[in-house]
């Protein structure tokens, strides 16, 4: 397929470009409840078909409690589109690996190669318990490392038996192979010195959260050198929002918009909320950004911590104009980030924002626009002639329209 590439864009480092389904609801506004977007069926299939008529290369299935299952939701999407990837989370310790594998391959069956998998261990003990996990940070690490090596082994067409510290099986095999060879990719991000391990160890793409270029380069370079010392060689993603408008100005509106309706109240209580339940290294590095206050949210040029300061996860975006936005993008392809995942408030209307008006100044390999013939005008100039040509032979009676 011919990739996308708009104008100016030719110098640019390709991209993949994912979007993201909202299937824990959505909103125009953060804590607007007047405002809410319940994720029922219809209108996540909207958001996914919305992407795929796009070309973005695919779309992230959050997970928790919070969100309906993401498993249910890829299937639900998978026959209404027809190239998006659908990056699904594997949960080590919630699923056994045998059955995990089984579900993540009927799935790239049922999309015709379309699966992807993102490992999410978790990062709040709280949240964690209500599922049933009662691990600390290291151990659920630790059985994270165990759930992916059973995995990748059976993924690949292996007879499995082996018996760890958390999981074991025995003589555990795979029937019904992946369409994609040896498997549907995995995708995993982490930031404190176990989970850094663990990618280097068994991941194709590692994710990060959008801090700052400067930040979040020490970080890549160290996975990649500790991939290297294996043999291995993995890619770059990053996890961010996007308020894209055509100027400047009106992009730092929409963003101040965002955010209008949440109190400082709200703010405390959630940012304490954090600190007291999480204890996640990359959510501390998140929180650390904008420090719980209003105050300084530019943390770097046009990178904004304000979604933070009542959102757990990915809590910063790029404002600004399409040729400003891009060019930040550059600076994350230079450290090595060469896939995006991509969201914004409401997820519908801003996947076409940032289509129309950011896409056509990336170097977007993946984009399905790109295959199409250019449209035709609906009257061609020899139409035009012709029409004058009849009229000057049969003029319209005076007074016909009047």
């Amino acid at each position: 397929m011919t990739g996308f590439i708009g104008s100016g864009a030719a110098d640019r480092s390709p991209l993949n470009f994912l979007w993201f389904i909202p299937s824990g609801g959505d909103n125009r506004r953060l804590a607007w409840p007047e405002g809410e977007r319940a994720p029922d069926p219809e209108y996540l299939r909207q958001v996914a078909v919305a992407a795929d008529q796009l070309g973005y290369y695919g779309v992230l299935m959050p997970t928790g409690a919070m969100c309906a299952d993401a498993w249910i939701t890829a299937a639900s999407i998978a026959p209404f589109t027809e190239r998006l990837k659908l990056l699904v989370a594997l949960r080590p310790g919630l699923t056994a690996p045998a059955e995990a594998v089984r579900q993540a391959a009927a799935l790239d069956r049922l999309s015709n190669g379309r699966a992807l998998l993102n490992v999410v261990t978790g990062g709040s003990p709280k949240a964690l318990a209500q599922d049933g996990i009662f691990l600390d940070h290291t151990q659920r690490y630790e059985q994270t490392a165990e759930f992916l090596d059973i995995w990748r082994k059976l993924a690949r067409g292996e007879t499995v038996t082996q018996k760890g510290e958390y999981l074991g099986i025995e003589d555990g095999r795979l029937i019904f192979p992946f369409v994609q060879e040896p498997h549907a990719p995995i995708w995993f991000g982490g930031s404190s010195e176990i989970a850094r391990e663990i990618a280097a160890e068994h991941v194709d793409v590692y994710l990060a959260w959008g801090e700052p270029p400067s930040q979040l380069k020490e970080i890549i370079d160290d996975v990649r050198e500790r991939a290297a010392r294996r043999g291995r060689t993995i890619r770059f993603g990053l996890r961010i929002h996007f308020i894209v408008r055509e100027t400047e100005a009106e992009a730092w509106d929409a963003a101040n918009d965002l955010i209008r309706h949440v109190t400082d109240e709200q703010i405390a209580l959630f940012q304490s909320f954090l600190t007291k339940g999480s204890d996640s290294v990359g959510q501390s590095r998140m929180q650390a950004l904008h420090k719980g206050s209003r105050a300084n949210l530019e943390i770097a040029p046009n990178l904004w911590a304000g979604i933070g300061l009542v959102r757990t996860g990915a809590g910063t975006a790029l404002v600004g104009d399409p040729d400003t936005v891009a060019e930040r993008l550059q600076e994350y392809a230079d450290i090595g980030i060469d896939t995006i995942i991509g969201s914004g408030y409401p997820h519908l209307e801003e996947a076409y924002r940032v289509a129309e008006l950011l896409f056509p100044k990336l170097n977007l390999p993946h984009r399905r626009g790109a295959t199409l013939p250019p449209l035709r005008p609906f009257f061609t100039q020899a139409d035009v002639k012709l029409a004058a040509e009849g009229l000057a032979k049969e003029p319209v009676p005076a007074g016909r329209f009047t």
